[in-house]
């Protein structure tokens, strides 16, 4: 599913406060420009739902479920990903996408949905990578161990390995379509709380 998450933010002529409203668009193929979409749904959400053990300073149970108002219908344009059973192992291949940004024009939406395949790799090529210790909620996705240039991309890209949502990326000191090391949510480990929350919401 090509979906791209839109803030709208609005001044109050009354106050100094500001409304944030957030909606998900599915089935976008140039976010930059929407009105020539086709196939596009939005939908707004009712709720979004952090990871109670999510820290902004932390890496860590980065990820959150968002609850919307309505149904989204599916379609040739939209689909579901499946959630895994088990875990993604090493050198396992993912494809990786993200929204990319025009290189001529920065200012304005990204307007292309790219992909990269990458390999899962071992917390010990992660740590060279990033110095830092990579729990077993994490999981390393990359061909090249080691950190680049950096390039303006959308974050929270999902890896799809397999046919299956294993990692929601977390942090990324580089640039995932030359297929640096990104550090991404390992989605099993969090299997029980996404299907608790979804029954209780």
């Amino acid at each position: 599913m090509a979906a791209y998450f839109v803030q709208r933010h609005e001044e109050s002529p009354l106050c100094t406060l500001a409304r944030w409203e957030a909606s998900v668009n599915t089935g976008v193929t140039k976010p930059s420009n929407l009105k020539e979409e086709k196939h596009i749904q939005v939908v707004a959400y009712e709720k979004m739902i952090h990871h109670p053990q999510f820290s902004i300073t932390s890496t860590e149970h980065n990820f959150m479920l968002n609850k919307l108002q309505t149904h989204i219908e599916l379609n040739d344009y939209v689909k579901l990903a499946s959630l895994p059973k088990e875990p993604a192992t090493e050198d396992t291949m993912c494809t990786v996408s993200t929204w990319a940004y025009n290189v001529c024009d920065l200012y304005k939406d990204p307007d292309s949905l790219q992909n990269v395949n990458i390999s899962v790799i071992s917390k010990t090529e992660c740590r060279e990578a990033y110095k830092t210790y990579i729990r077993d909620s994490m999981m390393c996705v990359s061909i090249m161990p080691g950190r680049r240039l950096p390039c303006k991309e959308v974050t929270a890209a999902p890896a799809m390995c397999d046919g299956v949502l294993q990692g929601i990326l977390t942090f990324a000191d580089g640039c995932l379509l030359r297929a640096d090391v990104g550090i991404y949510t390992r989605i099993i480990n969090y299997i029980p709380w996404i299907e608790n929350t979804i029954r209780n919401n």
